[in-house]
């Protein structure tokens, strides 16, 4: 297997019911293998407007593209090379999701879009604090609403003091990231445009 076949096979798909709405997020392994099963099919976008793909008929479009300008996020089937789908539609499944996203650093980093909540200073990854707008020691919880990003030198300033109490203020009260909104904030980039009008409530 060549290197664009490993890439893509482990590329992020977003997988839709039957009625569009966002399930989850799957490899693209595990949505070839439902568009080879036939339970699902490919959506795909082209100027502008979104298009269903049998799988069989996604190949033959694959083989289009790739003749024409050798599409980025691809893997070579036995008998020609395929394109990797952003997004697939099981064709018989009508579950309705429910609204869940782990509570967890990465995600909160993501929800707070990359900022200090305080100062509104944007930070790596690796140099964002966390910070109990109601500190522990007041009765403080460890929660979506009551952790939000900050630097340091904001989280050194606020000490075990309330945003009040410190005399900062918050950019936004923080709360859960509210039904797909998860998805879509777990996912932000622009390589996943194409998902954005099923992320929508």
């Amino acid at each position: 297997m060549i290197a664009s076949d490993r890439q893509g096979l482990h590329s992020q798909v977003l997988l839709l019911n039957r009625f569009y709405m966002a399930m989850q997020i799957i490899s693209a392994r595990q949505s070839f293998i439902l568009l080879y099963r036939d339970v699902a099919e490919v959506i795909d976008t082209e100027s502008g407007s979104f298009y269903n793909y049998s799988f069989e008929s996604w190949q033959e479009l694959s083989l289009m593209r790739f003749e024409d300008h050798h599409p980025t996020n691809w893997i070579r089937s036995p008998r020609q090379p395929i394109e990797v789908p952003r997004i697939v539609r099981l064709v018989d499944f009508n579950h309705v999701p429910q609204s869940t996203i782990r509570f967890n650093r990465s995600n909160l980093y993501a929800r707070d879009n990359q900022q200090c909540q305080y100062c509104s200073k944007h930070l790596p990854f690796n140099q964002i604090s966390l910070d109990h707008v109601i500190p522990r020691s007041q009765g403080g919880g460890t929660s979506w609403e009551n952790i939000v990003c900050s630097c340091t030198r904001c989280n050194t300033r606020k000490g075990g003091r309330t945003p009040k109490q410190a005399r900062m203020k918050l950019l936004k009260p923080p709360q859960k990231p509210d039904g797909f909104q998860a998805l879509a904030v777990t996912t932000a980039s622009p390589d996943f445009e194409v998902w954005s009008p099923f992320l929508q409530k």
